[in-house]
């Protein structure tokens, strides 16, 4: 616990260790043991077929809800299954204490179905401020962290962005058809156009490294969950990127964006994405 540290900057410069090592524990003894090991009753829908959450979802959630506020006393947590069970739980990210955003398991339907491209994603905030984030992949055992104003690494070693290669199409990951309403696609249909190609998405968070690693162009969202969202969009501006929404204004955390939005590789990239949005919308 926190003895002598009193601001959150201290804490960023001191304790983000003790959170890389509690995302790896959550994920060392409630997610990998369950990977492809799972029980028909350890599966449950939310929402409906395309809606799950397992054990392995709820278990590393609650460690790492006790974890994180024993590091940061104070702080509280806003997490997807807490919240899916109490939805008045989210507007703590408004609030005054600092709060972690948690998705223990991001990409639950690949999980599930024994794909090791899932993640947990881990991120801290302030007032609306995102001001570090983790990103795990325990089944490839690879942690990006980004700090603000620090810059991003993936297992230690710098992220950059970059721009794309001038000529080639444009790879975007899209909301996945299953995920969205017809709103919501016809929104997404300006991207199928010539100079891109649009996919459907996996892991968001997995999708938020891509992108920050320069192996994917940009992304292009129709919802706004904060646990699915926050740590990638910190991890992508920290490696040099930018993230706009359909108003044209950067994504915010706390909510009400005007959707779909888009994270991409660089700033002239994100503009362009956008406009192709807007002629969708």
């Amino acid at each position: 616990m926190i003895q002598d540290i009193e601001t959150i900057d201290e804490f960023l410069a001191h304790r983000t260790a003790d959170v890389e090592e509690a995302v790896r524990t959550a994920a060392a003894m409630e997610i990998m043991p369950r990977f492809r090991q799972l029980a028909a009753h350890e599966i449950d829908e939310k929402t409906g077929p395309h809606d799950l959450v397992t054990d392995a979802d709820r278990k590393a959630e609650e460690y790492l809800t006790e974890a994180l506020v024993k590091l940061l006393p104070g702080s509280v947590v806003v997490g997807e299954e807490a919240v899916h069970a109490n939805p008045a739980t989210y507007e703590a990210i408004k609030g005054e204490a600092p709060v972690w955003i948690v998705d223990p398991v991001d990409g639950t339907r690949q999980f599930v179905h024994g794909d090791p491209g899932f993640c947990t994603l881990v991120a801290l905030a302030h007032r609306g401020v995102l001001l570090a984030s983790w990103t795990y992949a325990p089944a490839r055992d690879q942690l990006a962290v980004a700090v603000r104003g620090k810059g991003a690494l993936l297992d230690g070693e710098p992220l950059r962005a970059g721009s794309p290669a001038p000529g080639r199409d444009l790879e975007v990951a899209t909301s996945h058809p299953d995920y969205t309403t017809d709103d919501q696609k016809r929104a997404l249909l300006g991207l199928w156009t010539e100079g891109v190609g649009p996919r459907a998405c996996g892991s968001a968070g997995l999708e938020y490294l891509a992108v920050a690693r320069g192996e994917l162009d940009a992304t292009a969202f129709s919802w706004e969950a904060a646990w699915d969202h926050a740590a990638g969009i910190l991890l992508v501006e920290e490696a040099g990127g930018a993230h706009l929404t359909l108003s044209g204004e950067p994504f915010r955390t706390t909510g009400g964006n005007t959707l779909p939005f888009t994270a991409a590789r660089d700033a002239a990239t994100a503009r362009r994405v956008l406009g192709l949005l807007s002629g969708g919308a």
